[in-house]
Formats: C-alpha cells, sequence, structure tokens
C-alpha cells in the first residue's frame, strides 16, 4: 500500500472528490488536528439537504419494508424529479401510515373492551341488575364461589347475600346489616383470591354489546387488510424509485462530507489516504485529468512494517521534493493569502502526514477458505504487517471439529444447517453456513473412520462386515482407544504449535534480522520440541505412562510398534530445551516466567480427546435409555443396542455371555402381544431419542465449535498473530440500482 497526498485549492475541491469517488481506490484517513494552521473541512454546500432527504427515503423504506433484491437498475434521477416524485410518495405513504396507525389503535381498543365485557357475557346477568341498589351491595369479581360463600357465611355485617356464578366469574349480591358499614361486602371478601371487576356502562345485555364490539373489530380489520393492501401497491410502484433514490442521495451525501477527514486553510486543501501501489499512478493521473495544475498527488511512503508495529518509510521519488507545505503553497496559489499554508516537515525533509496510521487491509483467501476470514476477525482483523491467518484456520478448525464429534448424522445435520444459511442469508450468516458446512463434511468422514457412526450407533454391521478396527474408545474392550486419542490430541497440539512458531520466526527474520529472530521464536521452538521429545523417549521412563508409547500400535493396527525415542534423543532433547531456556534469557528476559508455557499448551490440546469422548458418550446414553444395550464377553466387550422385546430376552437369557446395561424402553413393545404399555413405551422412546439427539448436536456445536476457536484463539494465534487491522475501504460507492452516469 501507498500513502498519498492530494493538495489542491479549495476552487476545485468538488471536482477532486468527484475523480477521487469515481477511481474508487483511496482509503481516506481522517486529520486529528495535529498541525498549526489546518483544521477539519466542513461538509459541502447542500449536505444538510441531501441527509434530510436521506433520511426521508430510509424511513419510507422502512415503512414499506423494501428490500430491491429483484429491482433493476435504472437511470439517474435528477434534483427536481426527484425531490417531486419523493415528496408525492411521502404524503401517500405517511397518510396510509397514519390510517393504518389508527385502524390499529381502534382494533386494539375493542378488543380491550370485548375482554373487559366477556366475563360479563359469560356471568349471563344483564348490567343495570349489577348496581344501582340502596340497599344492596354487588361485588363482580372473578373468583371460586365456594370460597367466597364460606368467607361470607361467617362475615361479620352480612345479613343475607346471594352468590350467582357464570364460568369463572361470580356476582354477589349481599345485604348489609343495620350497623355495617360502607363497602362491608368488599371487606368481608379481603381473604379472598378474588380479582374484582369493574362494572361497565352499558345500555345493551353483555352478550350483545360483545357481539356488537366483534362486528366493529372484524369491520376495522377489513379496513386494516384494505390499507394494507394499499401500501403493498405503493411499495410495488415505489421501490424501485426509493432504491434508486437512496443510493444516489447516499453517493451524493458521501461526497459532500468528504471535507470533514481533510485538512483545511481558507484557501487549500490536503486530503490523504493509502491507494494500492500498483493503482497509484492511475489515481494520480485521473486527478490530473480532472483538475490539471490546480492540485498535486504526492505518493509519500510505500510502508513497509514489522511484526511489532514499527515501520520505516520506503524511498519515493529520490529528490525529496513536493513536501506538503510546498504542494499547498503551489495549490493554493490561485486564491488569496495562499502564501500563509504551513505544514510541519516531515523528518525526512518530505511530506508531513496527517499521522502514523497503518494500512488498512484487505483480506482474499478465495472462496474455499474465504469464509473462515469471519472467524480470524471474531479474533481481530490481521494487521498490515502480519501473517493471514485464514489458512491456516480452514485447514485446522473443521479437521478438530470432526475429529471432536466424529458421527455421520450429526455431520450431515450440521452440513444441512450450514447450506441453509450459506442459500439463504448474505454477510457473517452466509459466511457462518460456509464455515459449518466445512465442519459437517469432516465431521462425516470421522464418523465413517470411527467404526460408521449414525447418531451414535455402529452402522457397518448393516453393511455385512463383521467388526471395525477403529473405536472412538468408550467401551470396555476399546479403552486403549480412548488413550491413543489423547495422543493423537497431543501430537496435533504439537503440530498446531510448531507452525506457530515457525511463522513468528519467519516473520521476525524478515522484518528483524536473525538475530531477533533466534531470541524470539528459535527460542520457544528448542522448548517446545525439546520438551516433548524427552517426554516421548525412553530417557527416564519411570514416570511415562505406558500409554504414550502403546497408542502408536494401536494406531496403526498393529502395523507399527513404538518403544519410545532412544535414551540419546531422549537427553538431546533435554540440551535443545535447555538451549532455548539460555536463549530466551538473554533476548527476553521477562519471558522466563513462561518458560513452561509450550509443554501446557500442547496438553491444552487433550481437550480434542475429552470432547470426543463426552459426545460420543452422550449420544450412547440417548440410544441407551432409548433402546437398551449390552456388552458382550460377560461384559468385557462392547456395546450393542437391543431395539426388540426379542433380543432383550435372548441376552437375559445368557448371563454368562451378555452383561445387561439397560433394558430400553422400545424394547417393551412386543410385536406379538400388543398392549397399551408397549406402544407408549415405544413412543416414550422415540421421543426421548429424538430429543436427546438434539440436544447432543446443539451441545456439540457449544463444546466442540467453543474448544475448537478456543485452541485457535489462545494456543495457536497467540504464538505468533496480534491482529487489529483496520478494514481497506475505498472512497466511493458500489452501485447496485442506479447507472454509472448518475
Amino acid at each position: 500500500m501507498s500513502k498519498v497526498s492530494v493538495t489542491g485549492s479549495k476552487r476545485v475541491i468538488d471536482d477532486v472528490i468527484e475523480a477521487t469517488y469515481e477511481h474508487h481506490s483511496l482509503h481516506v484517513t481522517d486529520y486529528d488536528e495535529r498541525y498549526e494552521g489546518f483544521e477539519p473541512g466542513e461538509s459541502l454546500d447542500g449536505a444538510e439537504a441531501v441527509n434530510e432527504r436521506l433520511v426521508t427515503v430510509r424511513s419510507l423504506e422502512s415503512i414499506l419494508d423494501v428490500e430491491g433484491d429483484e429491482i433493476e437498475v435504472g437511470g439517474a434521477l435528477d434534483d427536481a424529479a426527484l425531490e417531486a416524485e419523493l415528496a408525492d410518495v411521502r404524503e401517500r405513504v405517511n397518510a396510509l401510515n397514519d390510517e393504518h396507525d389508527e385502524l390499529r389503535a381502534e382494533i386494539r381498543d375493542r378488543q380491550e373492551e370485548i375482554d373487559r365485557m366477556e366475563p360479563f357475557a359469560e356471568l349471563g346477568i344483564e348490567l343495570d341488575l349489577l348496581g344501582g341498589y340502596e340497599s344492596l351491595e354487588v361485588v363482580v369479581g372473578e373468583a371460586k364461589p365456594d370460597a367466597v360463600e364460606a368467607a361470607l357465611t361467617d362475615a361479620d355485617g352480612i345479613d343475607a347475600f346471594d352468590v350467582f356464578a357464570g364460568g369463572n366469574v361470580v356476582a354477589i349480591f349481599a345485604r348489609p346489616a343495620a350497623d355495617a358499614d360502607e363497602g362491608v361486602l368488599q371487606d368481608s371478601l379481603v381473604g379472598v383470591d378474588i380479582a374484582l371487576l369493574e362494572v361497565p356502562d352499558a345500555e345493551a345485555s353483555p352478550t350483545e354489546y360483545v357481539a356488537e364490539l366483534e362486528r366493529e373489530r372484524d369491520d376495522l380489520r377489513s379496513d386494516l387488510t384494505a390499507v394494507d393492501a394499499e401500501l403493498a401497491s405503493v411499495k410495488e410502484e415505489a421501490a424501485g424509485f426509493l432504491l434508486r433514490a437512496e443510493e444516489q442521495l447516499t453517493i451524493e451525501a458521501q461526497k459532500k462530507e468528504a471535507p470533514l477527514s481533510f485538512a483545511t486553510t481558507e484557501n487549500a486543501f490536503i486530503a490523504e489516504g493509502w491507494v494500492p501501489t500498483e493503482t497509484y499512478a492511475d489515481f494520480e493521473a485521473a486527478i490530473d485529468e480532472t483538475v490539471g495544475d490546480h492540485a498535486e498527488v504526492e505518493e509519500l511512503e510505500r510502508a513497509s512494517f514489522t511484526p511489532d508495529g514499527d515501520h520505516h518509510t520506503e524511498a519515493v521519488g529520490g529528490d525529496g521534493s513536493a513536501s506538503g507545505a510546498a504542494a499547498a503553497s503551489t495549490a493554493g496559489a490561485d486564491a488569496a493569502d495562499a502564501d500563509d499554508v504551513e505544514r510541519e516537515a516531515a523528518t525526512d525533509g518530505g511530506h508531513a502526514t496527517h499521522g502514523s496510521d497503518d494500512p488498512p487491509v484487505v483480506q482474499n483467501n478465495g472462496s474455499a477458505a474465504g469464509p473462515f476470514e469471519l472467524l480470524v476477525q471474531g479474533f481481530g482483523r490481521p494487521k498490515y504487517s502480519e501473517f493471514d491467518p485464514t489458512l491456516l484456520v480452514f485447514l485446522t478448525f473443521p479437521f478438530m471439529f470432526g475429529l471432536m464429534i466424529g458421527d455421520i448424522g450429526y455431520g450431515v445435520l450440521y452440513a444441512g444447517i450450514g447450506w441453509f444459511l450459506y442459500a439463504n442469508y448474505d454477510g457473517a450468516f452466509r459466511e457462518m453456513g460456509a464455515v459449518a458446512i466445512w465442519a459437517g463434511l469432516f465431521t462425516v468422514l470421522f464418523g465413517i473412520y470411527y467404526g460408521i457412526d449414525l447418531f451414535g450407533y455402529h452402522a457397518y454391521p448393516l453393511l455385512g462386515i463383521d467388526s471395525w478396527p477403529v473405536a472412538k474408545g468408550l467401551s470396555p474392550a476399546d479403552l486403549d482407544w480412548a488413550l491413543s486419542w489423547l495422543v493423537v490430541s497431543v501430537v496435533f497440539g504439537l503440530i498446531h504449535l510448531n507452525a506457530g512458531y515457525v511463522l513468528s520466526f519467519v516473520s521476525n527474520l524478515q522484518q528483524h534480522d536473525l538475530k531477533h529472530a533466534i531470541y524470539e521464536s528459535a527460542s520457544w521452538l528448542l522448548l517446545l520440541n525439546g520438551a516433548w521429545l524427552w517426554i516421548f523417549s525412553q530417557h527416564v521412563p519411570g514416570p511415562k505412562p505406558d500409554f504414550l508409547f502403546e497408542s502408536v500400535s494401536v494406531l496403526t493396527l498393529g502395523a507399527v510398534t513404538f518403544s519410545g525415542f532412544p535414551v540419546a534423543v531422549g537427553i538431546a532433547g533435554l540440551v535443545a530445551a535447555g538451549l532455548g531456556v539460555v536463549l530466551l534469557a538473554i533476548g527476553e528476559p521477562a519471558e522466563l516466567a513462561e518458560v513452561l508455557s509450550p509443554v501446557v499448551n500442547v496438553i491444552s490440546y487433550a481437550r480434542l480427546m475429552a470432547v470426543l469422548l463426552a459426545k460420543g458418550g452422550m449420544a450412547l446414553a440417548v440410544n441407551l435409555l432409548a433402546f437398551g444395550a449390552y456388552i458382550d464377553n460377560g461384559g468385557s466387550g462392547s456395546f450393542h443396542f437391543i431395539f426388540s422385546a426379542e433380543r432383550l430376552a435372548e441376552v437375559q437369557a445368557q448371563p454368562d455371555s451378555y452383561e445387561l446395561v439397560f433394558a430400553g424402553m422400545t424394547t417393551a413393545f412386543d410385536p406379538a402381544s400388543i398392549g397399551a404399555v408397549g406402544v407408549v413405551a415405544l413412543l416414550g422412546g422415540v421421543v426421548v431419542a429424538i430429543i436427546g439427539h438434539i440436544v447432543v448436536l446443539l451441545l456439540g456445536i457449544t463444546a466442540a465449535g467453543i474448544q475448537g476457536i478456543r485452541l485457535e484463539y489462545v494456543e495457536f494465534f497467540g504464538k505468533f498473530y496480534e491482529g487489529g487491522g483496520d478494514t481497506y475501504l475505498p472512497f466511493g460507492y458500489e452501485r447496485q440500482y442506479t447507472a454509472e452516469d448518475n
């Protein structure tokens, strides 16, 4: 990327903005008021009016729910035509929208009145009979009649009462005693669970009144439907105009507000930003063709950055001429007092820039790895100086996810969910869908590898295969596989972290020198590999578990045996680790406190095995509850699901050969003697299986997804990646609805 400045007279600022906008390559840098004599620019004339119209257009689009998926490109709109049509659409839409809101409010009022009257309609007593007595007190409310009668029977101050009930509503008529206070009836009901109702003031009977309200409500709903139809008609007519108007006004607003990022004086302006170096010549030519000598374009620097954020300026031009102050003065010569323009000189005699901003970043990882930029950006967009790890995340995250879940059924569902997101949404949801598709495909692949696992069920017998050599390690006979997956997780962690440290070494070597690369990266590489060479060696074998070495034979199905690296290799590993500590002490002594992190970070990858066993165990438990399971070889073999009452009887008849783990719910159903209990058990088992596997599916997303991302962010990125770069946002607009001649 090249940092450039455009310096010119304010007389041509409109033309320069237009040319820059059309070229669509300059990432504008905001001026931060650091130089005496310069101040941020002001919006061009008419910006306020443009923004007001833009707000109006977007408000109308929101009311009409305009999306524009099928709107064709149209021609430019002149200001008079745009203003006239916008006023017409605004008037029609606002009138219909106001009517829409009024109708909704009236419908809501009618519904509230209906809700208030319905209890009285259930009660079945005319409203004029529920009040107006001199010798009686009347209360209406929602309560249980028995509770009301019990309370009033024992109440003092009540000579007589009667309770009428209809649905959940009661009407209580009571004659107070001669010496009772007013309101004695309500006081007597204090201990009763009753919701008092206010008697409406209406002449008609409750039933008739409710019916009339419902008719009015239905008429209002018909009117509302008609208004919605008119709004839909207006949307069909005006959607194209509104989208074109929004795009045109957005472009105009951006142009008029562009000077807010410029450094300006009374007569001149300086705009700075970044352009791809290969486009600089075309950008300079575009400005020169538009305004000639009234503006000058200068390439300030071609930035070369180091991973720690330092940068230097690659020589540009060679003669050191055309400083910012001189260029501003030259351009300002077309206006009065332009000679007063000054700008702080750069230390190398060149242009003094707005600030020390880093170049913006463009990520371009192709169609396959591209969606994984979403995961990288969740940590932070790469800086201009950094290696973009998107490709490595693409190669490792789906692998880790598939390893942890490893089930064909779940994998197909994950891929299906991903396809739905990918096909129906844009932006982040579409990218998330692509990530889910890749994760689902790897889950399917590992599901096949683990024994054609289908929702926790080994389906290889259905293909006529008697046995499968690979297992997750959930059965008593397969415990060696569980420990082997722990070793696989550790070895994967070693490879993953080595890649991170190698990237750190290469970056330091390219941007600094060999010394920095050795002290800051090679030291950790020596520590990492030296320590784990010793762990996998026969030097001091006592504390090292046997499965570290035996797992190689398990994983290779006996084709390769491994008893550990020779003692000499282990000693060499210790020497390498010690050398790493020495280099670290010389180059980065503050990091000696983290000297054990290479060992700890690798062990952190054991979560791959943990999630694999946890999710496999959950799927096994769901199937066990629903379909029943037993272990063959008297309890020392593998899990097998029962499914049927007939098979359950066979298992129970051979206790020496089979250990019954759980009989299962569906096995209570016997087709030979169908009974109610068996049918209920069958349905219950199916429900348990469906809900259980949905839970496992969702927990797989949170467990495997989060743990995989954590390993990428914490263990892997922490070795070479910082993030925090800025997105490359060139000044301009990608048109969708208006022609380029606008």
